[in-house]
């Protein structure tokens, strides 16, 4: 059994009964001192900026939710948006990072920027001040920090998301600190969580805990100046994060120089090379099919394949970060879609019994520049090899407008969003920057139910 389960059956069994009288009087021995303590702080600075920050949410400010235009306090606005942004792991990433950027920047800076009235172009100034904090933070730790099993989206993203706030809300040079460090206490999520929900509440609470370390700081909470410096020791092997930032803000910038990366497929990026190179051969000769193959070796840049975790799936959030599944609805459909995620269709007694076909090896090496090889060996004998490097959809080879409105148009109707819904978000493509984000939003989200 594991940890998990061992602990749950505790939890179950454990009852008043079991638990000697005098633990139970220890126990009731440490309420006593805590509620003492609490009130004993309750005009420290601390306390007073805590309630004040607590009280504003009696009358909060309020931001949409994107799905159905209701309104909630930004905390909650931002979580839920940071959930349904990336429960479907279709959301860009960027290579350095090994995660998600806009998902942690967005909800945070639209809940925050629609309450405060902030123009477009602030909102798209201040992501690009998120990126570059994720990405120099990223070239310094991420690659280390990721193969211990940390999720970068949750744990290096918030950081970034607490700086894109900082930079919009204008916070003095101790404010910025402040909101970094109160960033920097709530930075968690594990890798574990991959091909569970606990994956995507893990990018929702980058959302909510950046917009309370905003509104926190703003109110003079404040945190060491170092804590940044110490989470390289924390998170990671402790290499000097100052070299990193010494040129924060040289041309190119990091959204130029590192780029965004777009997926064209809703699962784990990770399997995203594999997939492209299936569907060219699958493209390319008409009798590669699910039943024609009768082995599979990808080999990839070292650490390329990290969060494909699951070689035998069962259920569509865990299909999502399995390397074999990948392949295996490829060959089988032609491509790998919204549908291709749902329990009946990775249960597919085809599709299982071609699992156990896929074989997955890291090369020696770095894991940039990164790559990937396929070795297929055919039932008729014939064996096909492709090599991949540029991945469509990367900053080498960017989807265009219209092929990103594409997947815009399936992400809707995917979602239930009336007909024509496409059109509305195409306001974000050509909206003045001097309008408000929050009539920007106005305009190109639909009107859903």
């Amino acid at each position: 059994m594991s940890a998990g389960e061992l602990i749950a059956d505790f939890l179950a069994e454990l009852a008043p009964a079991l638990v000697a009288p005098e633990a139970l009087e220890t126990a009731r021995r440490t309420m006593l001192d805590t509620l003492a303590v609490a009130i004993a702080a309750r005009h420290e600075p601390a306390s007073l900026i805590s309630l004040e920050y607590a009280n504003g949410h009696i009358a909060p400010s309020m931001a949409r939710v994107w799905s159905n235009g209701g309104l909630l306090p930004l905390e909650l606005a931002a979580f839920i948006n940071g959930v349904m942004g990336h429960v479907l792991d279709y959301d860009d990433v960027t290579s350095p990072m090994r995660g998600h950027p806009s998902v942690a920047l967005w909800p945070a800076l639209l809940a925050v920027g629609e309450a405060r009235g902030v123009t477009l172009a602030n909102l798209l100034t201040a992501y690009v001040a998120g990126f570059e904090v994720i990405c120099r933070i990223s070239h310094a730790v991420a690659a280390d920090h990721y193969a211990r099993g940390w999720h970068s989206t949750s744990t290096i993203g918030v950081i970034g998301a607490a700086a894109a706030l900082a930079h919009m809300a204008r916070l003095s040079r101790e404010q910025c600190i402040g909101a970094l460090g109160l960033a920097i206490a709530q930075s968690s999520g594990t890798r574990q969580n991959f091909g569970g929900m606990a994956k995507s509440f893990q990018a929702g609470h980058v959302g909510s805990a950046a917009v309370r370390a905003l509104l926190l700081a703003e109110r003079g909470f404040t945190a060491p100046a170092g804590t940044l410096d110490a989470f390289s020791t924390l998170y990671s092997d402790g290499r000097p994060l100052g070299e990193h930032f010494e040129t924060l803000g040289t041309q190119p910038l990091e959204i130029q120089a590192s780029g965004i990366e777009v997926k064209k497929y809703p699962m784990c990026y990770a399997a995203h090379r594999a997939i492209d190179g299936i569907i060219d051969l699958r493209t390319s000769n008409s009798d590669v099919e699910l039943g024609a193959v009768q082995q599979i070796t990808v080999t990839g840049s070292h650490g390329a394949f990290a969060p494909l975790i699951y070689d035998a799936p069962q259920s569509g959030l865990e299909a999502k970060f399995s390397l074999p599944y990948g392949i295996a609805t490829a060959l089988a459909d032609g491509n790998v879609g919204f549908c291709s995620f749902n329990d009946a269709a990775v249960r597919r007694p085809e599709i299982q019994s071609f699992l156990p076909l896929v074989r997955k090896q890291e090369a020696e090496g770095g894991l940039f520049p990164r790559w990937v090889e396929l070795d297929i060996h055919l039932r008729d004998g014939r064996r096909l090899h492709r090599r991949i490097d540029d991945l469509r959809g990367s900053a080498k080879l960017p989807l265009s407008d219209m092929e990103l409105l594409d997947k815009a148009r399936d992400c809707l109707t995917f979602g239930g969003a009336p007909p024509g819904s496409e059109q509305r978000l195409c306001h974000i493509l050509r909206a003045s920057l001097d309008q408000p984000g929050a009539a920007l939003l106005d305009q190109c989200l639909p009107h859903v139910s």
